[in-house]
């Protein structure tokens, strides 16, 4: 399945997939153009992946293939979590499975979270495999949890599940697979009919430190 987007309730859900969800340049097209019509006829955003995975992050094969577009693709990846951070609507995710490295990210940069409370993890690998946190995706992380929950999870690489991650103050929510969605929508849903203008101003506020890093193309 590809990147899909719907309404349902006067609120937008965009499924990113029913794969590892990679962010190959394909993909991380795709999930603009559909940002573009959120948009352009603001409403509240649910996004979520469908099956076993929510996002495993960066395209490591793509990577392998083209190792001289590291930059560009880095500078594009960071763009998009900087765009999601700010955007102009209430946002939530509803994190169906694994979430790890930049997919957890691109989790954290949703204003709420909903995780599925009997499988799947959040994680950030990184001091695992050995890959640094660019400035850019640390300050993301930092503008958006707790110092002790930015320290357990970015320097350990544990693996938290739902139940967790909620107690780690990661997420906002957990609920059964089926009702995922749906609990997400009736988060956002009464949100509908905010000012797009004035949130996305508010938004860009908040976290201008965390977007000048991520559009930083030295990050």
């Amino acid at each position: 399945m590809t990147v899909t987007l719907t309404q349902q309730n006067d609120v937008y859900v965009l499924d990113i997939g029913d794969t590892e969800n990679r962010f190959s340049p394909d993909w991380l097209t795709s999930v603009n153009e559909a940002l573009d019509q959120v948009v352009a006829a603001p409403a509240p955003l649910v996004l979520t992946a469908t099956g076993k995975f929510y996002s495993n992050g960066l395209d490591l094969d793509w990577l392998g293939k083209n190792a001289d577009q590291f930059g560009p693709y880095v500078t594009q990846v960071q763009a998009l979590l900087a765009r999601i951070l700010v955007l102009p609507v209430p946002t939530v995710t509803a994190i169906n499975g694994h979430a790890f490295g930049a997919g957890a990210m691109l989790a954290i940069a949703f204003d709420w979270r909903i995780m599925r409370e009997d499988r799947g993890f959040f994680c950030f690998p990184e001091v695992d495999i050995q890959i640094p946190f660019t400035p850019g995706m640390a300050a993301l992380i930092q503008a958006k949890l707790t110092p002790r929950a930015a320290t357990d999870s970015m320097t350990t690489g544990r693996r938290f599940p739902g139940p967790d991650a909620l107690a780690a103050g990661i997420v906002d929510g957990t609920a059964p697979e089926a009702e995922l969605v749906s609990q997400a929508i009736a988060l956002v849903a009464p949100l509908a009919g905010k000012s797009a203008e004035t949130l996305g101003k508010i938004k860009s506020t908040m976290y201008a430190t965390a977007v000048a890093a991520l559009e930083d193309e030295g990050a």
